[in-house]
């Protein structure tokens, strides 16, 4: 078997991107749940990349790393779940 660099850089990312989906599905930590998640999606992003896709790596990148995770932060402090962030 004769792989090229793209290809090895390609299949770390598929196993990277298996890790964080399977990282977010066992931690019970929710800060460390939305941190996994950026990851992912920043993987996600550039895979479509390697696709040939930049439309989808930049909507991925902004929506899926950049808009989801702000508003999981900001449920995450509306529910108390930060440390730090209780009134009272």
């Amino acid at each position: 078997m004769n792989f090229d660099l793209s290809t090895i850089i390609q299949m770390l990312m598929v196993v990277f991107l298996i890790a964080c989906a399977i990282g977010v599905s066992v931690t019970s930590n929710l800060f460390m749940a939305v941190i996994i998640f950026m990851g992912y999606s920043s993987i996600m992003a550039i895979i479509w990349v390697f696709l040939q896709s930049p439309d989808l790596a930049i909507t991925e990148a902004a929506v899926g790393a950049g808009v989801s995770s702000v508003l999981f932060f900001l449920t995450l402090k509306k529910v108390h779940a930060l440390k730090g962030t209780r009134e009272g």
